[in-house]
């Protein structure tokens, strides 16, 4: 990461579960004020736990976090739960892979929009009813004003995978963690719910960690990408940089796996993946 400001977030961390060796071996990664990073790894090298780790979600009862965890200047790791949930849906927010499981099948959506603001909002009605419309908007739902009245049955995969981030958005956390954020999805919708977090990035300033196993998704989008390999950071530079000169054994064994890639430099643009299963993003 460049730049003289220090890190929204950076972290050093080794996660172990009792009885077994660890799922994190001092996992190092950065993410800046207003970028996206990519974390691509395969099924079971330890993304998932990363994410919770940041959260502070993992069953401290069977999980033993140690190393450093620095959000705004403060070790996460120090905190007490209390104060962790002051952070959670407020200054970081977590959008997950399965929409229709995420959400409450028994509540409307502005019931469930409602309640996610209650938890950490002190205005009025007024004030809640505006952050809502606020928040579908940047996750493009304005146009469809009877959506909160449905329930999460009712809606398609994609409609309910915005419902998704514009909860997560609520409250315009600086951090949003979007785990298999798009795995779900069909080719078409998921290059609509990249292009949503890119815009997202660039007009709200949000910084985004995008985990995936997907490379070309997260190329398409990331300024920079994370290869996380059996528990551990390999590499971590820009986009085109890791694509062009890729360091590690590893990375450069997943790149000769993808399809034919034609990349632009800057995040965000054309990525175009040559192979059954990928579309063009």
């Amino acid at each position: 990461m460049s730049g003289s400001r220090p890190p929204l977030l950076s972290a050093q961390v080794t996660v172990a579960y009792s009885g077994k060796g660890p799922v994190l071996r001092a996992a190092t990664i950065e993410v800046g004020e207003g970028e996206i990073v990519g974390l691509v790894g395969q099924s079971g090298s330890g993304k998932s736990t990363l994410a919770l780790t940041i959260l502070g979600l993992l069953d401290c009862k069977h999980a033993q976090v140690t190393g450093s965890l620095v959000f705004r200047g403060r070790d996460l790791l120090k905190l007490r739960e209390r104060e962790l949930r002051m952070l959670r849906g407020r200054a970081m927010s977590l959008v997950l892979q399965s929409p229709l499981t995420s959400l409450n099948p028994a509540l409307r959506i502005r019931t469930q929009m409602r309640e996610a603001w209650k938890v950490h909002g002190n205005g009025t009605a007024a004030d809640r009813e505006s952050a809502i419309q606020s928040a579908l908007a940047s996750a493009a739902l304005s146009s469809y004003p009877e959506l909160l009245q449905r329930f999460p049955s009712q809606l398609s995969v994609g409609q309910a995978q915005r419902v998704l981030i514009a909860m997560a958005l609520l409250h315009r956390p600086a951090l949003l963690i979007a785990d298999e954020a798009t795995s779900a999805l069909d080719v078409i919708t998921q290059s609509e719910i990249l292009a949503l977090f890119a815009t997202l990035n660039r007009e709200t300033g949000t910084s985004i960690l995008y985990i995936s196993h997907d490379l070309p998704s997260v190329a398409s989008i990331c300024h920079r990408i994370a290869i996380l390999h059996e528990g551990q950071i390999v590499e971590c530079g820009p986009t085109a940089q890791l694509f062009s000169e890729p360091s590690h054994p590893y990375t450069r064994q997943l790149i000769a796996a993808q399809p034919r890639l034609l990349l632009d430099s800057a995040p965000g643009k054309k990525v175009l993946a040559v192979s059954a299963g990928h579309g063009i993003v």
